[in-house]
């Protein structure tokens, strides 16, 4: 989700939902379509007010929802994200906050968005560094990411991020396996934009095994 540190508010949406004139899956579509745009399509320059406006959304949303974890996972999505564009030291922070809020949504259901909490939980447990500096822990980065294929085994999030998270330990040859899972996975319905992204970042990071690990993975 992010490498190592040392690592327009929608609210007329949110205030629909807030009134009862949105379903919380509009909402909660919504939210996702904002981050991925942010994400993929929006210059550097603006990713980070991007991310923090959606922030905000997410929190109104969260707030006319309180029994949903879908609003909840968008808030820590949204504030990993936001970590990633900070980086250093001074975005632990929002990393921490972001696990935190993963955590309330994991009480209140696990296998929302198709086990988002736990392919999040797993790529923050991967990327922010551990003692003494963050909360970064391999074996809890590794747990998470199993369980969020257990729950998605054909996703694309899943198994891109655990395809990354084997990328990092050096484990090529079961990183290239995942990719290629995760280039076949299913459409996701009212999540176009964001497979076309996630897919051209799968394709990205298999392109690069291959330049650098060909030998390897021939042999898989």
């Amino acid at each position: 989700m992010y490498p190592k540190l040392i690592f327009g508010c929608s609210c007329a949406l949110a205030e629909a939902a807030m009134a009862g004139d949105a379903s919380l899956d509009v909402v909660v579509a919504d939210l996702g379509h904002r981050w991925a745009t942010t994400h993929y399509t929006a210059p550097e320059t603006a990713k980070d007010s991007g991310y923090l406006a959606l922030v905000t959304s997410a929190q109104q949303v969260a707030e006319s929802y309180p029994r949903r974890a879908e609003p909840l996972i968008w808030e820590a999505i949204a504030l990993a994200s936001a970590a990633k564009v900070e980086g250093g030291l001074a975005a632990l922070g929002k990393a921490k906050q972001a696990r935190e809020v993963l955590l309330a949504a994991e009480a209140i259901d696990p296998t929302a968005m198709q086990g988002a909490v736990y392919s999040t939980l797993g790529s923050l447990y991967a990327k922010v560094p551990g003692w003494p500096i963050g909360f970064g822990d391999t074996k809890k980065a590794k747990a998470y990411l199993e369980k969020a294929l257990a729950i998605n085994p054909d996703g694309i999030d899943a198994n891109y991020f655990y395809a990354d998270y084997l990328n990092d330990q050096g484990d090529y040859s079961a990183s290239a396996k995942h990719l290629d899972l995760a280039l076949l996975a299913p459409a996701r319905a009212g999540r176009e934009d964001a497979d076309v992204g996630r897919r051209r970042e799968a394709l990205m990071l298999l392109t690069a095994l291959k330049e650098k690990h060909g030998a390897e993975l021939a042999r898989r």
